[in-house]
């Protein structure tokens, strides 16, 4: 299999209200197959659907996307949060972005990056007639690795998984638990092209026609692990201080008082 990845030249700087459908269609032009991929940084969604608010704002912002504290860190120049945002993606400062907008002014990730991907990705269907699939990615760290990896927060007309449980690897051994996250894995090799600052927020992938189907596949929110699942929902310090509050409210719970428990 030979895989193609290229960014696309000529979007330019996105502002509040613009089309994305006719700035995409303007840089493909004529040159999208059937089975292609777009995937698209979520910042140019964000800037187009105006979810843009002044820097002042920011850890309001922070703080109204959040829904849930994992983690909570002091450092020299302020604090740094680790929360579950709205979209159920966990990661620093809930998606709120100060880079590549304009000063004074900070970026929230989309409404909705599924919804936002069918809309892009009907619109493109419509006005090439290729059947294309499209990726939102956003930037997000992992957990014990430095650095950051561009991953999936949006999808429509391709398949997220590759689904491989049932099957059999190389040897004959049965696969119980291999599901590659191909959203994810695209969303990263595109970020290679793409870059932070090259101004080039869209890539096309050619080679994976295998993948792209109907818009109404499972979108990347099919992604996140339900809460249930998660084995890792606080960071250490969070979790002794939950376990230490438990174990008090359990004891005094049983009849020992706050004496006879230090005692």
């Amino acid at each position: 299999m030979t895989l193609s990845i290229w960014a696309l030249d000529g979007i330019g700087e996105v502002r509040a209200g613009d089309d994305l459908v006719a700035l995409i269609g303007a840089a493909v032009a004529d040159s999208l197959d059937d089975g292609d991929i777009l995937v698209i940084t979520s910042k140019i969604i964000s800037k187009a659907e105006g979810r843009i608010v002044a820097a002042a704002d920011r850890e309001d912002a922070i703080t109204a996307e959040t829904v849930r504290l994992v983690a909570r860190r002091e450092y020299p120049g302020g604090v740094t949060r680790i929360v579950e945002n709205r979209l159920g993606v966990v990661g620093a400062a809930a998606g709120v972005d100060a880079s590549n907008t304009d000063e004074g002014t900070v970026l929230l990730l989309p409404l909705d990056p599924d919804a936002s991907a069918r809309e892009i990705a009907t619109g493109i269907r419509s006005l090439t007639g290729r059947e294309i699939g499209v990726i939102v990615s956003d930037t997000l760290g992992r957990p014990w690795r430095e650095g950051q990896t561009d991953v999936a927060i949006g999808a429509a007309g391709v398949h997220v998984f590759d689904d491989l449980r049932g099957t059999v690897d190389a040897s004959g051994k049965p696969l119980a638990v291999t599901q590659p996250c191909l959203a994810d894995e695209l969303a990263a090799a595109t970020d290679l092209v793409k870059g932070k600052a090259s101004g080039r927020p869209v890539a096309v992938v050619r080679g994976l026609a295998r993948i792209v189907g109907e818009l109404d596949l499972p979108g990347a929110s099919s992604i996140v692990r339900p809460a249930e699942r998660d084995m890792f929902r606080l960071g250490t310090d969070e979790a002794i201080a939950e376990g230490r509050e438990a174990g008090y409210a359990e004891g005094y719970a049983d009849g020992f008082s706050e004496g006879r428990a230090e005692a």
